[in-house]
């Protein structure tokens, strides 16, 4: 129901009291209705009024609606000038109120009431009735104000229309701010406020608040003001911030207006109000903001859509998908039926967002067509391939668009994508076509093999490779490098060794790019190289050998391959490059023997052969244990003829200095059994072993290097027992040993051997002769 209140100056009202007050009301009128409403009675005329009007002028005063809420109900307010009062003064006015409940204006918008025949032209007394009807006026109708906007309205009236409109629902969206309607004709205010209201959603209408005429602008609440030219003239410097229309002059074109706005004057020029009804039904699939500027767009692309109306831009079609992306969307079945025949233009995120919409709308048939379309987005779009739905019973209609896709594939990912949504379909890929097309795409160096062969179904992986071997052969030389990076080299080596045999192009750089990097696979990359016959495989084998094996690496190498190393030089040298990386202190271990023992017969007769003999001398020298084999070791070690120079005389060094720890018996006898020049060579190095204050003969030494000085005397004493003489080593014994510390400790020493003390004295005396 609805409550009604009068309100003017009167001289005696329902108090008893003279002045303005309400002098009729619906009697039960809920509390505090009374009070919400009063801040809204006022009226000022306008400034170029007359002063004293007469009752044909007072007919020309402008008559103010005004619709707002209070307390949650909707408030209808009509005043009218009445001019003099009880008293004879002017400023008298006449103000109905209709209080309703917010069910009461269900489906109507509140500016159908300008002319409601509910409207009392004077002043009760006493008791009002109640309304139960809210009968709007006449000429207000939609189907009036479309013929009246043809051909009585302003210059360009949809250009002003679609402005008009975009200001409003930014200020409704907003929340805050008013437009400013200027026109001498009040009549003319109520009409674009009823269009303006038409124009939107009901329950966008239901929050539009307007006022046809105030004295006030500045200081109204409404959203929608109307006002006359002249209180505008003296107020418009105070109120630069809102909107001001010219209702005469109008806005100018739509030129910048949202895709809602022209289309709503659009619906105007045509009087299409169906459209307009769909627009409203549209723009709330969720019971939203009323007057969301982002639902409005999103509802005007998605009419035009279901319309196939203007092309409908990228940015439109995200505006429609956004609002049927939204949580509990309800979508009239009306749209499914009129959108279905657009789904094959449509864009990604509008088809992804119909199609889970219909889905749950139970529209199937759609939403089959959207996967179809986002399939086919797929192909070349890198955004639709993770949100591919499901596509039953539509995957064969995909394959000559697959078949095109793969042709068109700007690289080797794009071909293996391509590969991956059609998998996702259930689309049948053609492999040799895949292969073909991986193939030109690798000939142009344009790949990243590693990517390509992770986003490539499992089934179509073995033809991306192949493709991808056979263009990186038929590639030039800096675009094949550029595409073999040590990932795509790993691929190839283990998902497609079989392959890559047939091709030595692209097997000998991947072999040597394997082997190089990984020294657990060196051997297998060079067994993979061995095996390309006809190729030129010795740069590539020089670069995984580039750093020298371990024993134990070079001698797996030679059992895996056999006699086959001998035919390259790099193979060939590698044992004895393994000797000289090892050093002395590993040429006698195990894995070193192997080597040693392995060598003579995958490589006889060159150089590493010699190298393998010198080791195992050198083995045999430090083992020995007996003086004769050790003599005849450091022999063979010193004639090693074709090995190293630096190999021998570094295991020879290093021999020396170990027998220098065997007992002087051992040591003699084995100087005894060398020939002289290498008695020399050895006698030098174990002088050299000694303290440098025991080379010269000084004093004093300690306990150990006494030991080790007296050792190297008592083996020239049994060396000149044997009538052997080394001239250099007993020069140093003579001097060292005749200090008379020295010859103290060397007496004491030799006491139980007579033959030595007598060879001592044999060689002091000996010096003194001299």
């Amino acid at each position: 129901m609805a409550w009604q209140l009068h309100y003017t100056s009167a001289r005696r009202g329902p108090t008893g009291r003279a002045g303005f007050q309400f002098v009729a009301e619906t009697p039960g009128l809920p509390d505090g209705v009374r009070a919400a409403v009063t801040p809204y009675l006022s009226y000022r005329p306008p400034p170029d009024a007359p002063l004293s009007p007469d009752d044909a002028e007072l007919d020309r005063f402008p008559v103010s609606l005004l619709y707002d809420r209070v307390d949650g109900r909707p408030l209808l307010l009509r005043c009218r000038y009445l001019g003099r009062d009880y008293s004879g003064r002017y400023g008298n006015f006449f103000a109905h109120a209709v209080v309703a409940d917010p069910d009461e204006l269900e489906g109507l918008r509140p500016a159908e009431l300008w002319h409601a025949p509910m409207w009392a032209p004077l002043p009760g007394d006493g008791d009002l009735g109640e309304l139960d009807d809210l009968a709007p006026g006449a000429a207000l109708d939609p189907e009036s104000l479309a013929e009246w906007l043809a051909g009585s309205g302003p210059p360009d009236a949809y250009g002003t229309l679609a402005r008009l409109v975009d200001a409003v629902a930014g200020v409704l969206g907003r929340g805050h701010g008013r437009i400013v309607l200027v026109a001498a004709d009040v009549e003319l205010i109520a009409r674009w406020i009823a269009v303006v209201s038409y124009s939107l959603p009901v329950a966008a209408a239901e929050r539009l608040s307007f006022v046809t005429y105030t004295a006030d602008p500045d200081g109204a609440a409404q959203r929608l003001v109307g006002t006359t030219p002249d209180v505008w003239n003296a107020v418009r410097h105070h109120a630069s911030h809102a909107l001001a229309v010219d209702l005469h002059g109008g806005l100018g074109g739509a030129g910048g207006a949202s895709r809602f706005a022209r289309t709503v004057a659009a619906c105007w020029r045509d009087a299409d109000f169906p459209a307009l009804d769909a627009l409203g039904e549209l723009a709330l699939p969720d019971g939203a903001a009323p007057c969301d500027p982002a639902a409005l767009e999103g509802a005007a692309a998605l009419l035009a859509l279901c319309r196939r109306d203007a092309p409908v831009t990228p940015g439109e079609e995200s505006a429609a998908g956004a609002l049927l992306s939204r949580p509990g969307a309800v979508v009239p079945d009306w749209v499914w039926r009129d959108l279905a025949p657009g789904v094959a233009s449509m864009g990604l995120e509008l088809a992804l967002a119909v199609h889970e919409r219909a889905l749950a709308a139970g529209a199937t048939g759609v939403a089959r067509d959207c996967a179809a379309r986002i399939a086919v987005l797929a192909l070349s779009d890198p955004a639709a391939r993770d949100r591919m739905p499901e596509l039953p019973e539509r995957a064969d209609e995909l394959e000559p668009r697959v078949a095109r896709a793969l042709a068109d594939a700007p690289d080797l990912a794009e071909v293996a994508a391509v590969a991956a949504v059609a998998a996702r379909a259930g689309t049948r890929v053609d492999l040799e076509g895949l292969a073909a097309a991986a193939a030109e795409k690798a000939r142009l160096g344009a790949a990243d093999l590693p990517a390509a062969y992770r986003a490539c179904p499992a089934s179509a992986r073995s033809a991306l490779l192949e493709g991808a071997i056979t263009g990186l052969a038929e590639a030039g030389a800096r675009e094949r490098a550029a595409a073999l990076t040590p990932g795509a080299c790993d691929l190839l080596h283990e998902h497609a060794a079989e392959s890559l045999r047939a091709v030595p192009a692209v097997a000998v750089p991947v072999l040597a790019s394997v082997g190089r990097r990984d020294r657990r696979r060196r051997i297998e990359a060079t067994a993979g190289l061995l095996r390309l016959k006809g190729a030129d495989v010795e740069a590539a084998l020089a670069e995984v050998w580039a750093v020298p094996p371990t024993a134990a690496e070079c001698a797996d190498l030679l059992d895996a391959l056999g006699k086959e190393p001998a035919a390259s030089p790099t193979l060939a040298a590698l044992p004895s490059r393994t000797f000289e990386r090892a050093g002395s202190d590993a040429l006698a271990d195990a894995q070193s023997l192997r080597l040693a023992a392995l060598v003579p017969s995958v490589l006889p007769g060159g150089r590493a052969a010699a190298d393998a003999a010198a080791v195992r001398a050198y083995a045999d020298a430090i083992t020995a244990s007996r003086p004769g084999e050790a003599a005849r070791a450091m022999d063979a070690l010193a004639r090693a003829q074709g090995a190293s120079a630096r190999l021998v005389g570094e295991a020879f060094e290093a021999a020396a200095r170990r027998l220098c720890r065997r007992p002087p018996a051992f040591r003699a006898a084995l100087l005894a059994a060398v020939p002289a020049p290498l008695r020399a060579r050895i006698a030098a190095r174990w002088t050299a072993e000694l303290p440098a204050r025991a080379r010269a003969g000084r004093a004093q030494l300690r306990g150990a290097d006494v030991e080790r000085r007296n050792d190297l005397i008592e083996i020239v004493l049994r060396l000149r027992t044997r009538g052997i003489t080394e001239p250099d080593l007993e020069s140093w014994a003579r001097g060292a040993a005749g200090r008379w510390l020295a010859a103290r400790q060397l007496d004491a020493r030799l006491a139980d051997r007579p033959e030595l003390r007598a060879a001592l004295q044999d060689l002091l005396a000996g010096d003194e002769g001299r």
